[in-house]
């Protein structure tokens, strides 16, 4: 890490020198392992390992990034230079500026983030073998599109000088693990497909190889033989895999430069209900292991566990300075960055509470409804709210699920969708958003 911290404070002085107000920057440091199989013979091996660094330089208003893979003390100054001289001709911007010294991060917590222990790549194959040889000795399970183990872990650190002096450097490492199969049921044009996964930040935390592979083949084979449906208003119920979906939707839409911009359909909704008062969304970048975790933001800003839905009211928006500043308030500490691209808000572990009824008690009551496994297309507009997704799932009848759907679409308005959303008690922690599953009072079902 001090080797990293060493070479961007060295960047920075670089840009003072050459005429920086104030300047920001960050480096990445990945190392990248993945095994493959299909079919019970390898596909691919692959490893990787990148160093990359990107510099945020300001000139009065006037700003300009830069990058490069080559971190020599020659290639820092020419790119301190390029930063300079780049910034000067860039039309002013006065909402960019750097985060204020009193909001940004002096005690980095330990989220456990890091596994120390890199995978080696039998183990990875090891994982592909297991999953995919449990799958495919399910009886009916015909065909598989392969199973894929990953291992990432990365260096992640960021200082920032304010035209003075360094005053912010810090950085943290966190490590990924991941496998997942996919195989098929069925023969001819009766086939069908489906897929399980498991993710972790530490090899432990995985699930068991034979378990992925068992559920990935009992989900294609409930999937045989699917009916078509008439169009119909009725519940729908997402699955916890689709339910999230509507999770990223609402970051997104309350996401500042989507307020900022008024491209929001939730961009005069701040401090209103728009869910039900049962229901409490949150997101918490300091979650002990959680996928979307990190100790402190892009900015270097000091983040935080932060209510985004209170009993059904919208109770903040996500917030990098920029954006903040834009809309005359203060970051929340949701500032995600890369390289060559200024930073923007993203959401880091968001999720929605556990609702109060198990998700057979939620799908009891309905006489006649949809329970969705599966979306796809791009008929989301986060500028009107209006939502239109094809959709795989199945028909519920008299309060239970009778038999599988394909081929519909299913369509609502998100405002609508929203305030009437129901969710049941089955929250698992398995994405960087999560959400139990949820029942919508009425949608369009459009089939055949």
């Amino acid at each position: 890490m001090t080797i990293a911290i060493d070479r961007l404070s060295q960047l920075l002085e670089f840009a003072h020198e050459c005429g920086a107000d104030a300047a920001d920057a960050v480096m990445f440091e990945t190392v990248e392992i993945g095994a493959s199989q299909r079919m019970g013979k390898p596909e691919g091996l692959e490893r990787s390992e990148n160093k990359a660094l990107g510099l945020r330089a300001f000139v009065g208003r006037q700003q300009a990034i830069v990058s490069t893979n080559d971190i020599s003390r020659e290639a820092l100054k020419e790119l301190a230079n390029r930063a300079i001289a780049m910034a000067r001709v860039t039309p002013p911007d006065p909402d960019s500026t750097l985060a204020p010294e009193d909001l940004l991060c002096r005690k980095v917590p330990d989220l456990d983030l890091f596994d120390k222990a890199e995978p080696k790549v039998e183990w990875l194959r090891e994982q592909c073998a297991v999953a995919e040889e449990s799958a495919m000795s399910v009886k009916g399970i015909t065909n598989s599109e392969g199973a894929d183990a990953q291992y990432h872990s990365s260096r992640v650190s960021l200082a920032i000088h304010d035209g003075s002096e360094i005053s912010f450097a810090r950085g943290y490492q966190a490590s990924h693990f991941s496998l997942s199969v996919s195989v098929i049921a069925g023969v001819g044009t009766g086939m069908e497909r489906d897929y399980e996964f498991t993710s972790a930040r530490h090899r432990k935390d995985l699930d068991n190889a034979k378990n992925i592979g068992v559920r990935a083949a009992q989900r294609a084979l409930i999937r045989l033989n699917p009916h078509k449906l008439a169009t119909c208003r009725v519940p729908v119920v997402f699955d916890p895999r689709i339910s999230r979906g509507l999770l990223s939707v609402l970051a997104g839409s309350i996401s500042g430069g989507a307020v900022a911009r008024g491209s929001s359909f939730l961009k005069d909704s701040l401090g209103q209900a728009i869910f039900p008062e049962g229901v409490t969304i949150i997101d918490d970048p300091h979650m002990v292991r959680g996928l979307g975790s990190k100790p402190f933001d892009g900015e270097g800003v000091k983040n935080g566990k932060k209510t985004i839905v209170d009993g059904g009211v919208l109770s903040t928006w996500l917030l990098d300075v920029r954006t903040a500043n834009k809309l005359k308030m203060t970051t929340t500490g949701h500032a995600a960055r890369g390289i060559g691209a200024p930073p923007s808000p993203s959401s880091t572990n968001l999720y929605m509470e556990k609702g109060l009824l198990t998700p057979k008690e939620l799908i009891s009551d309905i006489p006649k409804g949809l329970y969705v496994t599966e979306t796809f297309g791009m008929g989301i507009n986060t500028t009107t709210g209006d939502y239109s997704q094809g959709a795989n799932g199945f028909w519920i009848e008299a309060g239970e699920l009778a038999y599988p759907v394909s081929e519909i679409t299913i369509a609502g308005n998100l405002r609508n969708m929203f305030r009437e959303l129901t969710p049941a008690n089955d929250l698992e922690f398995r994405y960087s958003t999560n959400a139990p599953t949820v029942k919508i009072a009425a949608m369009t079902v459009a089939g055949t």
